[in-house]
């Protein structure tokens, strides 16, 4: 058995300790908590740190596939050339793509991450997510706007889950993002769905997104010609909360993912599905188009906000502690325990795993961080603010 105890412990599961105490086995199974009211006895077999031990980290949104890209999108690029550089950059030799997934995995793992939604084109990653210490949920992303093609994409997809199911990986089917299907291929993905406990979408990245759905018009649409997907032929929804309402699975947890230009009247429209989560990648929508995210309209509609960190094709780590540096220095009013929820308990009930994760409570491997280099005082991250990892 080991026990840890630090200045604060947030344990999610009721008010924040002061110098409690945690004990958990060698497996890092949660066996006891003890709260010392903040009179933390002389105990040599307490490993005291300073600081705040937090449960370990869910990323939401990840793609583990593209961390071979790092640093070769150039940024505020804009999301169509983002999106035209990674179609163009998918034909690698596997064994980079390999090496820099498992250099990404390693990272995300010190980084304190437990818990990873990680978005899958192919099946490149999953040899390093099999021998890996976090947990994936691998959510197998469909697309294509060429209607006679829609069951040709999602029969590509269905190749890529044989694999997933061949190897023991958890796995779901879930669109790409409303502008990225046509009418048809929502049909098919719908029709699958129907017991998904998880679903994920990029929804309302860019004000692009919009101007395609209601007018097959903009820098979305002069992507698709350039790339030669368009072939003449367009079925598309009309706009974003139908989509969410109508054409994605009604079935468990739906996570929508960067909402950058979302406002107030969709999110007052898609909150009428339920079980819904908004991801926020704040430091992917400030490489890509210099955007942030509203996050008060996230607030104000009491919405459950999950934190991702996309990929190093569109941010310079994978580390959930940047992103939420980065929330707090655009929103300094945020709480620290509130953006800690944020990044462990919400995440882990987006995922369905919160018997495990999120909460540091008896019988549960949430995994143990020590946030360490922070304002006490405040109660505040500084840059320097970094994460280590107990359990």
């Amino acid at each position: 058995m080991k026990r840890y105890s630090a200045q604060y412990i947030f344990t999610n599961a009721g008010p924040p300790l002061k110098r409690g105490i945690i004990t958990a086995d060698e497996e890092g199974r949660i066996s006891n908590i003890e709260d010392t009211g903040g009179d933390l006895p002389e105990n040599e077999s307490v490993e005291f740190h300073n600081g705040i031990i937090i449960p370990g980290f869910a990323n939401c949104h990840c793609h583990l596939e593209l961390s071979h890209m790092k640093g070769i999108i150039p940024e505020k690029s804009g999301l169509a050339e983002f999106l035209r550089i990674i179609r163009s950059s998918r034909d690698i030799e596997s064994q980079k793509i390999l090496f820099s997934a498992g250099e990404a995995d390693a990272a995300m793992y010190s980084n304190g991450t437990v818990l990873c939604a990680d978005i899958c084109n192919s099946d490149s990653t999953f040899t390093v997510k099999k021998r890996s210490r976090i947990k994936y949920i691998n959510l197998l992303e469909v697309f294509g706007i060429d209607p006679a093609k829609a069951l040709h994409r999602f029969n590509e997809i269905k190749k890529i889950s044989e694999i997933a199911e061949e190897t023991g990986l958890p796995y779901y089917f879930v669109p790409h993002s409303v502008y990225s299907l046509s009418i048809p291929l929502f049909k098919i993905l719908l029709a699958a769905t129907g017991s998904n406990k998880i679903t994920s979408m990029h929804f309302m990245e860019t004000a692009s997104e919009k101007t395609f759905l209601e007018k097959h018009e903009g820098t979305i649409m002069d992507s698709y010609k350039e790339s030669g997907l368009y072939t003449g032929s367009l079925e598309t929804v009309k706009d974003h909360a139908s989509a969410v309402l109508n054409n994605i699975t009604l079935s468990g947890n739906l996570i929508l993912v960067h909402n950058t230009c979302t406002d107030h009247a969709t999110v007052e429209e898609v909150s009428k599905r339920g079980n819904l989560y908004w991801c926020l990648c704040p430091n992917s929508n400030l490489y890509i188009e210099n955007r942030f995210p509203p996050v008060n309209i996230l607030i104000e509609k009491d919405c459950t906000i999950v934190i991702g960190t996309d990929s190093l094709a569109s941010n310079k780590s994978i580390s959930i502690l940047e992103e939420i540096k980065t929330l707090q220095s655009f929103f300094p009013v945020l709480p620290l325990e509130e953006l800690i929820k944020w990044a462990t308990l919400n995440g882990a009930k987006a995922l369905g795993e919160e018997s495990s994760y999120g909460t540091i409570e008896k019988g549960k491997k949430p995994g143990l961080l020590l946030l360490q280099d922070i304002d006490l005082h405040k109660m505040k991250l500084l840059p320097e603010s970094n994460i280590a990892r107990l359990l």
